[in-house]
């Protein structure tokens, strides 16, 4: 067998996308070039990778057999050339990272110290949903994840990075004249709560809380971001439990307020999160190194103002 990791490598790419099409894009190629390659790969081989059925292209079983072995090799050979150029004093690789929506308001502050000292390395970041994020964890398709509550159904190590405190928001006009004292809990009975999808962080949490004060307010909306909430709140739709993270500007512009209610602000805690056991390939060592010496400074620069709201 004379296949290349150039093939083996367009073939993963085709696989990912089930389209030589998007695959080409990727790859910056041209569709003919990377079907010329994808066949010379097949030719190495008796058993078919690919079969198209109708005009869908679709990855046979033993092709996908090959893409697990492919990905294995390819990540190899990667980490060889990483630990050559390491070894030169050159810090070069990638680095992927998933996390939660609301993770956002936060992380790209963490990341800048490692990248204005390795700008070689290129960071990849994912902004998604809980559930998503975690999946991609168990599939390890990325290096770091960003959440607010461990996972328990997977084997992790976590760097903390900093208290994650959620407060009951409204708009500034929502339930105009209302008198309730401050801290009184009455004031959720009949209050339209909006929610974060099912398995979101918030939500969780935000449900426990309500499962001990033994308040089952009324879901009058799901959204799947935070940004989608926030603009329901500032609409007047109904009120919600927000990171205190993602609403600063909201503040200072006066389009939200804290609900004075017992209990409130209800915390998590911002954590990185890897799989137990994981190999990390030079870049991510540097870089967990780097999240380690500069996490409290990077708090102090940027997020100071937020200590007010936590208690």
């Amino acid at each position: 067998m004379h296949y290349t990791l150039h093939q083996l490598k367009i073939f993963t790419v085709v696989a990912k996308h089930s389209s030589i099409t998007r695959a080409s894009e990727q790859l910056n190629m041209t569709q003919p070039a990377v079907s010329i390659q994808l066949r010379n790969l097949q030719d190495q081989f008796d058993i078919p990778l690919t079969e198209i059925i109708g005009r869908k292209l679709y990855i046979t079983e033993f092709g996908k057999e090959l893409v697990t072995i492919a990905e294995s090799i390819l990540a190899s050979t990667e980490e060889i050339s990483q630990q050559m150029l390491a070894r030169k004093g050159l810090l070069t690789g990638k680095i992927k990272f998933s996390i939660v929506s609301t993770g956002k308001y936060i992380m790209p502050y963490y990341l800048a110290p490692f990248y204005k000292k390795y700008p070689h390395v290129k960071l990849e970041m994912d902004v998604t949903n809980r559930r998503q994020v975690l999946e991609t964890m168990q599939e390890n398709k990325t290096d770091f994840a960003l959440v607010s509550i461990l996972p328990g159904q997977l084997e992790v190590e976590e760097e903390l990075l900093m208290p994650n405190a959620l407060w009951l928001v409204a708009g500034r006009d929502f339930m105009p004249g209302t008198t309730a004292a401050a801290g009184d809990i009455s004031l959720l009975k009949d209050m339209p709560i909006l929610y974060r999808e099912d398995g979101s962080a918030t939500r969780i949490v935000t449900e426990e809380y309500m499962s001990t004060v033994s308040v089952y307010p009324s879901i009058k909306l799901e959204l799947s971001s935070t940004e989608a909430i926030k603009q329901a709140v500032i609409a007047g739709l109904g009120a919600s439990v927000l990171s205190i993270y993602s609403l600063r500007s909201e503040l200072l512009t006066g389009d939200v307020r804290l609900l004075p209610v017992t209990g409130f602000p209800l915390y998590a805690y911002w954590r990185l999160i890897w799989l137990k056991g994981k190999r990390f390939s030079p870049a991510c060592q540097v870089f967990l190194t780097s999240i380690r010496e500069n996490k409290e400074s990077v708090f102090d620069a940027h997020f100071a103002w937020a200590r007010q709201y936590i208690k």
